[in-house]
């Protein structure tokens, strides 16, 4: 187990049961948190997430919440209460992190205006109708962590809507802040880089040329790992982050600098 930093504490991880979210949910459960574990599809991979929680001695517990339609929310919120009841009786709780999202997105040429509209309902809309029905359910004193990417400060055509995406979520982070400072609720992005996870796998993995040129893109000079970022998520989501709010906490590795 980790430090004890979160015992007694509850979080919910949107996108928990693969990649980032998956160690994301991992590192707070061994802080001592019970982490809701939301999925979207992949019941298998969810269930083994939690399975690995509750055997490294953590507790967690796993919900299905499509996102990127009407009322996705109100269903995640549903599901929080139908399955958290033994860790989290009340409803209430202590940390959100907004970790779902789809990761590409065509350039501008190609682009369509479903896709569109697509990214944004999962990467925006989502993580503001979740936190905004779940602002009773948040602790004064709680933490709001939102993914974002480093591609919101980069040019990137190639991924446009997804860099846009990202900037959205990062003003949303600022204004959030501002809004719940009075309840001692700290709000913050982290921003990732290039991360071996399943979503880069099909050009990443297995191919010299992508891994070489990938490492190079960062300033320390390897690919980015799932728990680089989970290790940032859980400072954030800690006491010792009290005094951070409002900020984007880059952890690309030194990309494009």
């Amino acid at each position: 187990m980790g430090t004890g930093a979160l015992e007694g504490k509850v979080a919910l991880v949107t996108g928990g049961s693969r990649g980032i979210g998956r160690a994301i949910a991992e590192r707070l459960a061994r802080d001592g948190a019970a982490v809701a574990v939301a999925y979207a599809r992949d019941e298998a991979a969810a269930r083994e997430t939690v399975e690995r929680i509750r055997k490294d001695g953590g507790r967690a517990f796993a919900l299905r919440a499509q996102l990127g339609r009407h009322g996705d929310a109100a269903h995640l919120w549903a599901a929080f209460d139908a399955e958290g009841g033994d860790h989290a009786p009340d409803g209430r709780l202590d940390i959100i992190v907004n970790n779902a999202g789809i990761g590409r997105s065509a350039p501008l040429a190609s682009l369509t205006e479903d896709e569109f509209d697509e990214l944004f309902a999962v990467n925006v809309r989502a993580p503001f109708f979740i936190v905004q029905q779940g602002l009773t359910r948040l602790r004064d004193g709680g933490r709001i962590i939102n993914i974002s990417s480093g591609a919101a400060t980069l040019a990137m055509p190639e991924i446009i809507a997804y860099s846009a995406t990202k900037g959205a979520l990062d003003t949303f982070t600022l204004n959030l802040a501002k809004e719940l400072g009075p309840r001692g609720i700290t709000v913050n992005s982290v921003a990732p880089g290039i991360v071996d996870t399943d979503v880069n796998a099909s050009w990443l993995r297995g191919d010299p040329e992508a891994e070489a040129y990938a490492a190079s893109v960062a300033a320390l000079g390897r690919v980015g790992r799932p728990e680089d970022i989970a290790d940032v998520v859980a400072f954030l989501a800690s006491d010792d982050a009290r005094w951070v709010t409002g900020r984007v906490v880059d952890a690309t590795g030194g990309a494009g600098l």
